[in-house]
């Protein structure tokens, strides 16, 4: 193998890896909703609380978890934290898996019918 293919072997293995650590970040219902929910508009902690229903420490630590993988980032202001989406195709990535979800599911029924 060449020195180029090496390269380009480890890039390959480090973007994989960088994708991984992306969907392991996504990989939850309530960070999914706060994705939802960040798709829309900026929101505080306490905003968030409110729409997922469960206490701040927890959506403080999903919060954690996503702005490690750069799905969202925040800023402060006063005392308040804002998030927002930083990555901005991952609702359209939803999407498309929802739309997945009922053709597989369609096709499930029709092939049960």
């Amino acid at each position: 193998m060449t020195k180029q293919e090496h390269i380009d072997r480890d890039v390959g293995v480090r973007r994989c890896k960088n994708r991984a650590e992306v969907f392991k970040a996504l990989a939850h219902p309530t960070r999914m909703r706060i994705v939802e929910a960040l798709a829309q508009r900026e929101h505080c902690v306490n905003e968030l609380v409110e729409l997922v229903g469960d206490d701040p420490s927890t959506i403080s630590k999903h919060l954690t978890i996503m702005k490690a993988a750069g799905v969202v980032n925040n800023d402060r202001r006063g005392t308040s934290v804002f998030y927002r989406l930083k990555m901005k195709c991952v609702p359209g990535f939803m999407e498309c898996v929802d739309k997945a979800i009922v053709r597989a599911a369609r096709d499930q029924i029709g092939a049960a019918g």
